[in-house]
């Protein structure tokens, strides 16, 4: 069977490969933290230098624990909201709505353009599973989401903002407060100085992507417009996941700080059950 070259990904388009890469591996593990056998299927299909990224070994267990999380968020929101929408900002190769799906939800994946191309080579949009190549910062695509507050959204971006300046994620944060009023919107976060470090990480291994924004206090958000108000903190040091091992010291050392953060945009319009920072990593 022939591979299908993607030779041609750079900056940050490129980073779509690492967590595909991830679940991939860990699928092969019989106690694996996300099991995606569609991810093992698209690995063996891409023509890409993976040698590479073993490089990256160290932050598999994080990226793991950080999609096992996220999958949760959406879970518990579905709960609440059976038929809500969710918008997967950056979405990438990511194959979180087969492993979420409740049947009812109304489901986005947006990336920019060149990204949903090659989604579309592999994976397939359905009555409720829609792909929108796009810019996050043009307003376009919000119009396709269209405004039905009533049944609850729930935007994410994983592994989406760091790679942002500041500036734009503040204007992100703005249009999506403005547009969807009482959304929330989950996403992770990391410390200036980790920033630092995880950008070395990424240098040694030949990625040309780089992170650009860190964030001091995970409630730093808030003061950037009313209404804007930190629900939940994951911090990925606190899990109480044994793989993640001496990892876990982490959490002793401030500057390392690195979080899933959990948003409320604007007024309340709808809430789900939350999740608590402490439960265990994989209990639905």
């Amino acid at each position: 069977m022939s591979k299908t070259s993607i030779q041609d990904l750079n900056g940050v388009a490129e980073t779509l490969i690492i967590p595909l890469y991830f679940r991939a591996v860990e699928s092969q593990r019989p106690d694996a933290l996300v099991k995606d056998e569609k991810a093992v299927e698209l690995v063996k299909q891409l023509d890409y230098d993976f040698s590479k990224l073993k490089r990256l070994s160290s932050e598999q267990l994080t990226v793991l624990v950080r999609q096992k999380v996220f999958d949760q968020c959406v879970r518990a929101f579905l709960v609440e909201h059976p038929n809500g929408v969710v918008v997967d900002i950056g979405c990438g190769l990511n194959t979180r709505f087969y492993r979420v799906d409740n049947g009812l939800v109304e489901w986005y994946d947006l990336d920019l353009p060149q990204v949903i191309a090659l989604r579309k080579r592999f994976l397939d949009e359905t009555s409720r599973c829609h792909f929108i190549g796009c810019s996050v910062l043009d307003t376009s695509w919000m119009d396709i989401v269209g405004e039905r507050t009533e049944r609850g959204f729930l935007f994410l971006a994983e592994g989406v903002l760091p790679y942002f300046e500041e500036t734009e994620v503040r204007r992100l944060m703005l249009m999506l407060t403005e547009r969807f009023p009482g959304a929330e919107l989950v996403f992770d976060a990391m410390s200036p100085f980790f920033i630092k470090v995880h950008n070395l990480q990424l240098s040694f291994s030949k990625v040309e992507a780089r992170l650009r924004w860190g964030l001091e206090d995970s409630k730093g958000l808030e003061g950037w417009a009313p209404g804007i108000r930190l629900l939940s903190t994951w911090g990925y040091f606190d899990q109480p996941e044994p793989r993640l091992g001496w990892l876990r010291l982490l959490r002793l050392f401030p500057p390392m700080g690195a979080w899933i953060l959990r948003y409320r945009l604007g007024e309340k319009v709808a809430s789900y059950h939350s999740l608590e920072p402490t439960a265990p990593i994989g209990a639905d």
